[in-house]
């Protein structure tokens, strides 16, 4: 890609309603743009990196034995009645009235759905156990959303379903799950942690969050035998019976016995993790993306457009990149070659390829961004150096 064909608007000063540096450094990066108070638009290069997390995310828990599914964002209000959550969940839905009069939600989380779905289907113990799993956008009227993507009204999750007919098959699935998300947050490149939690309105007798540490945590969390501000990036429920028996999702036993479907659910906040990511990798200068969910690999910079030799090098090795199949962006835009520096900083491509003076003797620069560790190296052994 080249960068005067992207739509990345750098800004220079930090925004006055931010307060969290992972709010800070991705409006300042060009990767998101505030709508209202607790919703934002992913730009082309915060929706990279947004993916980058879906593919992981994605990609384990189909490795786990999950099943992805997608459910609607719209839900009738009268399944949240059945379960008993209308009354206590009710002050952060968002809901409407559509044009017959029936009161609809926008769904802040998918259980009675999961449900409704499953106790149309299951009769019998040879059915069980699966896990399901979807992702998507979950709405919740958030009295104070803050620290840009951390705490929400609009929010994308990842949430999975176990169905099991003993308590056995639940700690089996629940291991499983809990192995994923260990797996899923080390790929991101994030030190999660994990620690016992209260299970609150989702019900169930065990669950675990998946912290990271942060000042701009809403959390607080013992570690190391200090307390500590965390964000929480993920959690697991034991649910038990608490929605089957509420919703009539029963199976038959091998004696022909009618049993509640016992499950469990687990949570990934698919945003949250973009912000941990950054809250833990960063300095002044701006981000230091894992170079497992960057945007870009590599960026390549010639710090003079107008000069044909520098240019045509960059060029070239940008050309010989895409080949390679590296994730590539040239800065190419006539600016200074400072202000190509500050905003190949700021936006955290992992590599830096600078192409100036040295060519001359027939080098070029490569920048290491997480360290700042810089060699100099022959053109022909660019690309394997990188």
């Amino acid at each position: 890609m080249k960068w005067t064909q992207s739509y990345i608007p750098t800004l220079r000063e930090t925004p006055a309603d931010a307060e969290a540096i992972s709010h800070i450094l991705m409006l300042r990066s060009g990767m998101i743009k505030k709508v209202i108070s607790g919703a934002y638009s992913y730009l082309p290069l915060g929706f990279k990196v947004l993916n980058k997390v879906i593919d992981i995310v994605r990609s384990e828990m189909n490795a786990a034995g999950a099943q992805e599914l997608l459910m609607p964002a719209i839900q009738p209000a009268e399944i949240w009645k059945e379960s008993g959550r209308y009354d206590v969940i009710k002050d952060i839905m968002i809901s409407y009235k559509d044009r017959h009069g029936s009161e609809m939600i926008m769904g802040p989380t998918h259980e009675e759905i999961i449900v409704d779905i499953v106790r149309k289907d299951i009769s019998s113990y040879k059915q069980l156990p699966f896990i399901l799993y979807q992702i998507q956008t979950k709405f919740r009227d958030e009295p104070r959303p803050r620290f840009g993507i951390i705490r929400s009204k609009e929010f994308l999750m990842k949430d999975a379903y176990s169905f099991d007919k003993d308590t056995d098959g639940l700690n089996r699935n629940y291991e499983k799950m809990y192995n994923a998300y260990i797996s899923i947050f080390k790929k991101c490149g994030l030190n999660a942690i994990p620690v016992e939690a209260e299970s609150g309105i989702m019900g169930g007798d065990t669950s675990h969050e998946f912290m990271v540490l942060s000042e701009s945590g809403e959390d607080e969390i013992t570690h190391k035998g200090k307390k500590e501000k965390a964000i929480e990036i993920g959690h697991v429920f034991k649910l038990g019976t608490k929605y089957s028996k509420a919703l009539g999702a029963n199976f038959s036993d091998e004696n022909g016995k009618e049993n509640p479907i016992i499950m469990g659910c687990y949570g990934i906040g698919i945003n949250r993790i973009l912000a941990a990511a950054i809250e833990e990798n960063h300095d002044k200068e701006g981000i230091i993306w894992p170079k497992a969910i960057a945007p870009y690999q590599v960026i390549v910079i010639p710090t003079n457009t107008a000069d044909e030799k520098i240019n045509k090098a960059a060029n070239d090795i940008y050309d010989k990149l895409i080949k390679e199949g590296v994730e590539v962006i040239i800065d190419d835009r006539d600016e200074r070659a400072g202000v190509k520096f500050k905003d190949a900083d700021l936006i955290g491509v992992p590599t830096h390829v600078i192409i100036g003076k040295g060519l001359t003797d027939g080098k070029i620069e490569i920048k290491d961004r997480k360290t700042k560790e810089t060699q100099q190296v022959l053109v022909k052994d660019v690309i394997k150096a990188i």
